[in-house]
């Protein structure tokens, strides 16, 4: 069976209604948690009241992490206030995120957006500490998610979104306006109820993560290794051996035999499994110069 044969590499694609469920997993997840975490904070206000005791333990007070409440630094980025504030952070995690966990793989965009949401947090700690702001509460998803902005700019900066389903704008513009109406808040002073230095954390460790070409996941430990019993090295005895001619990892011509065609499909099958878990950017270079050879062993064979 060649590569144009399998059900995900067929010219037509899924429908939109499979494309829907097969992609973002991570975000549909994190909108799940979102609306139903805001379901508690309305089941746990009191009424007439804006907050309850619910949200006075999960959102981010810098009084509070001072003390010593540090889970607010990832707990606050799941409350909002408010069904609007809600919905808009959803909307614009789903429209950009979608997009970024394609290319990083569901568990690197998860460590990614919860990663934006602390440092995002760090930072109004920080200001609000310092005095650069006053150490007022704040909830919201908006720091992660303009994180994700950020690098979904990077990566498409002349795709074209429609604001207000209106207008036509290319997407670095709308990432370098929202920035800069962040700093320009945060700089003015500007009251009200927007966490302007949450918005730049997470704007500035999205950049970085992109121009640095970070990857999160690289920075922890492989706790499966730990589970493998430690055993002593084996004494062997070293005899020199004649230099082995490199193999090449060039795929085979159109006209192999069938245990060439099955080490082809093989190794195909393994890259591809590897971009489903991981996402394009894990491939090396090799491996995406094999899938583009092996792509065109395939069209010969068809042809």
């Amino acid at each position: 069976m060649g590569i144009y044969d399998r059900e995900y590499y067929r010219r037509e694609g899924p429908s939109f209604l499979e494309a829907f469920a097969g992609r973002g997993q991570a975000c549909k997840w994190l909108i799940m948690l979102n609306v139903g975490i805001y379901i508690i904070q309305v089941l746990t206000t009191p009424r007439g009241m804006r907050y309850g005791p619910f949200d006075e333990l999960f959102w981010l007070n810098p009084l509070d992490v001072r003390q010593g409440q540090v889970w607010q630094l990832v707990t606050y980025a799941f409350l909002h206030g408010g069904p609007m504030h809600l919905l808009f952070n959803m909307l614009f995690l789903w429209w950009f995120g979608s997009d970024v966990e394609d290319i990083y793989g569901t568990r690197e965009f998860t460590a990614l957006y919860l990663t934006c949401a602390v440092v995002g947090g760090l930072v109004q700690v920080a200001c609000g500490l310092l005095g650069v702001v006053p150490p007022s509460v704040c909830v919201g998803a908006s720091g992660a998610v303009t994180g994700v902005m950020v690098i979904c700019a990077s990566h498409f900066p002349t795709r074209v979104i429609y604001l207000f389903f209106v207008l036509p704008v290319p997407i670095w513009l709308l990432v370098v306006f929202n920035v800069a109406q962040d700093l320009l808040g945060l700089l003015g002073g500007s009251a009200g109820d927007t966490a302007f230095s949450v918005h730049l954390g997470g704007a500035a460790f999205g950049f970085l993560y992109y121009k640095m070409q970070w990857r999160l996941l690289n920075l922890l430990p492989d706790f499966r290794s730990w589970q493998r019993p430690a055993r002593r090295p084996e004494l062997r005895i070293y005899r020199e051996e004649a230099p082995q001619p490199a193999m090449s990892v060039t795929a085979p011509a159109a006209g192999s035999g069938p245990e060439s065609d099955e080490h082809l499909e093989a190794k195909v099958d393994a890259l591809l499994e590897k971009v489903g878990r991981t996402g394009q950017a894990s491939l090396t270079a090799s491996e995406r110069e094999f899938l583009q050879r092996a792509s065109e062993v395939y069209k010969k064979r068809r042809n």
